[in-house]
């Protein structure tokens, strides 16, 4: 069996019972909120109640990524083992963490001739890049090199969906993801904004729809219509929430509804500290495998 460890980082927005059963290290990003610096460790440092909470009560959480020093500090270990990486990161059209993860490759592979590091940039987010992650960790079990699953992987990411929307645009619009106008013009009218990520990785606005019930119809309606076999589509499919875990549960009723073969398979996590800094509570995602994204 190729000799290799599968890593990624703390935004893949998977709870600590899959890292801890399929041994994936992971390196953290941080935040800082009201003066503190924390980790993004999983809800270890500050629960994620406590944490979306405190932004409904005005506080306004900065992220970092993680920078090349922590990358070479994280890998290390493993490359002094003898054992080859291949790392999975967050999208490079919302972080530059790709580009920190590349410096460190570079230093280490040059530092210890013959070791293979490999980065892929999932060009996804929260648990859509999870699930890239989840992916690849099953061909890893099934005995796949690291080759075979870098390749899959860069062939495969594009076809892992993002669709989500917010009731609360609050942090869109301090982070420009919506301006100003569409914020107040959103709140007038009760319109909650329909996202998804495209094929650079970048969050879209796609369409506006006026009421939360309107809106998980329309998403749902995406995975009809982009799903592998459509309803009969039987893959992995995943729900994150950012402290809203009714309408995460309305997510997962109507999918299970409209796809017979996901009853009782839906996995709902919640959305770490880091993208939850930029989406704030109220953010509902629904993620699976499907056709390319292409715009």
């Amino acid at each position: 069996m190729d000799n290799f460890v599968l890593t990624c980082c703390s935004t893949v927005d998977l709870d600590e019972a899959f890292f801890k059963k399929r041994h994936i290290p992971f390196v953290c990003f941080h935040f800082r909120m009201d003066g503190v610096d924390y980790p993004d460790d999983l809800g270890h440092s500050i629960s994620f109640k406590d944490f979306y909470d405190r932004i409904r009560n005005g506080a306004t959480p900065t992220t970092s990524q993680v920078n090349s020093s922590e990358f070479i500090e994280f890998w290390e270990p493993f490359v002094k083992e003898g054992k080859n990486i291949l790392h999975i990161s967050l999208s490079s059209g919302i972080s530059g963490v790709v580009n920190s993860a590349i410096l460190a490759q570079k230093y280490l592979m040059e530092k210890y001739p013959g070791s293979v590091i490999k980065v892929v940039d999932s060009l996804g987010a929260s648990s859509g890049y999870g699930m890239l992650v989840e992916y690849v960790a099953d061909m890893k079990d099934e005995g796949k090199t690291l080759e075979e699953c870098y390749e899959w992987a860069e062939e495969h990411k594009l076809n892992i969906h993002h669709w989500f929307f917010s009731t609360n645009l609050t942090s869109y619009r301090r982070g420009g993801r919506i301006s100003s106008a569409s914020f107040f013009l959103g709140q007038l009218l009760k319109i909650c904004p329909l996202l998804n990520m495209d094929y650079l990785g970048r969050l879209i606005p796609r369409k506006k729809i006026r009421t939360k019930d309107k809106t998980i119809i329309e998403t749902v309606n995406m995975m009809i219509e982009h799903a592998e076999d459509g309803t009969n589509y039987n893959g992995k499919c995943f729900i994150c929430h950012s402290d809203c875990l009714d309408d995460a549960i309305k997510v997962k009723d109507l999918v299970e509804s409209k796809f017979p073969n996901l009853k009782g398979k839906v996995r709902i996590y919640s959305v770490g500290t880091t993208i939850g800094s930029h989406t704030g509570p109220g953010t509902v995602a629904l993620f699976f495998k499907g056709d390319k994204r292409e715009d």
